[in-house]
């Protein structure tokens, strides 16, 4: 049977700063998120099966990535655990949606940690291929999962 590659996108606005950069993004700053997520696997080969023909329903994937990433960094304020702890401390009176990461929020960052998240989460046939994730319309992070195993 042929292997395909299904992909599908998804769009967030997330805030970050990166601790103890030499640049204007060591404060707080926003980015229109472009996530692309793409898996791999054979399509269903039973007639009975109301997902005959599918390698993976689209809508399952959107729940996965929506209950993932997209619902939990949407309208959120991203920041390294190593920051200064008054910020941190600071945080729930400031911000109501905010994450505490142990790592720098980077795009190429996140882009890992959400190919972790995503992995657990895929039916056992089902393999993430890569993901993409745009920071700006011109800059990007990529994952595959081939360069990582």
């Amino acid at each position: 049977m042929a292997k395909i590659r299904l992909t599908k996108e998804f769009g967030f606005e997330t805030a970050h700063s990166l601790l103890g950069y030499d640049g204007l993004c060591k404060n707080i700053h926003g980015h229109s998120y472009k996530l692309f997520v793409t898996v791999i696997g054979e399509p269903i080969n039973d007639a009975t099966n109301p997902k005959n023909g599918m390698v993976m329903d689209f809508g399952d994937l959107k729940r996965i990535v929506k209950e993932q990433i997209v619902d939990i960094y949407d309208h959120a304020y991203v920041v390294n655990s190593r920051e200064n702890i008054d910020k941190l401390q600071k945080l729930n009176a400031l911000f109501e949606r905010h994450i505490v990461c142990d790592y720098q929020p980077t795009c190429e960052n996140m882009v890992t940690h959400f190919a972790e998240k995503i992995k657990r989460e895929l039916p056992q046939n089902i393999k993430l291929f890569s993901i993409k994730l745009h920071e700006t319309a011109t800059s990007y992070a990529e994952w595959f999962a081939e360069d990582n195993e």
